[in-house]
């Protein structure tokens, strides 16, 4: 059983003891067990609260995001069950938001970005802007998307709205899949009270599905899409050349 002070904590977790106790006040570690002489004993579960929160970090989640996560997890969550979450989250997370300045935002699509099209990128999610002056978070996934939207007679409201109810129904998807897979698959792998090497198995099998779901829920799409089109009616489109 691990037992730890909070010195030893913070070197095996590379943070500082200051940042512990700074967790520990705005709830993102549970309190430590008091040892002898009310000195303050930590164990496997502030270590992998402390990896999970790093995680939570890496894909660019503010501090109010992570406390909001760490909220929905039970208060007497497991180490295994936290190892799970990080396991999943290191393979069904978004590739990490990245900085860059207009400049170097221009070099990587391959044409000058005036204030118009930036304002166009941040309405599709594929740039966030930042306190800094001139540089912003980039998606790296829809930036190149981003990018070939620019040159097509779209209005900013449009883009807007047309993103809008791309993430309601996108959140809708997500969270049934996540309660279907976690009803199915995860709660009972979590209840067989596996060994470490059967968690890297899941986080495996997760990897594999993720680019299976992600083909099949664009599949749906361009099927739904063709039969809103061949319906007719004033909500379709107009057909190509009109």
């Amino acid at each position: 059983m691990l037992r730890l002070t909070v010195d030893e904590l913070a070197a095996r977790a590379g943070v500082t003891v200051r940042t512990l106790r700074f967790y520990g006040s705005r709830g993102l570690l549970p309190p430590p067990e008091l040892g002898p002489r009310r000195v303050g004993i930590y164990g496997a579960q502030h270590l992998d609260r402390l990896e999970l929160i790093e995680e939570l970090q890496r894909l660019g989640l503010t501090l109010a995001a992570i406390e909001r996560y760490l909220d929905q997890l039970p208060a007497d969550i497991s180490a295994l069950d936290l190892a799970i979450h990080r396991a999943l989250l290191a393979v069904w997370a978004p590739e990490t938001a990245e900085r860059a300045s207009v400049e170097q935002l221009s070099r990587r699509v391959g044409r000058e970005l005036s204030d118009g099209d930036l304002d166009q990128l941040v309405a599709m999610g594929a740039l966030q802007r930042t306190d800094q002056d001139g540089e912003f978070l980039l998606d790296p996934g829809l930036l190149p998307l981003g990018a070939r939207v620019l040159d097509l007679p779209i209005p900013l409201e449009t883009i807007v709205a047309a993103r809008a109810v791309v993430r309601l129904h996108s959140q809708a998807a997500a969270r049934d899949l996540h309660r279907l897979f976690r009803d199915t698959v995860w709660r009972p792998f979590r209840e067989s009270a596996p060994a470490e090497s059967e968690v890297e198995r899941m986080r495996q099998v997760s990897g594999q599905i993720e680019p299976l779901l992600t083909q099949a829920l664009v599949t749906a799409f361009h099927r739904s899409l063709a039969e809103q089109l061949a319906g007719g009616g004033e909500d379709a489109l107009p057909a190509a050349g009109d």
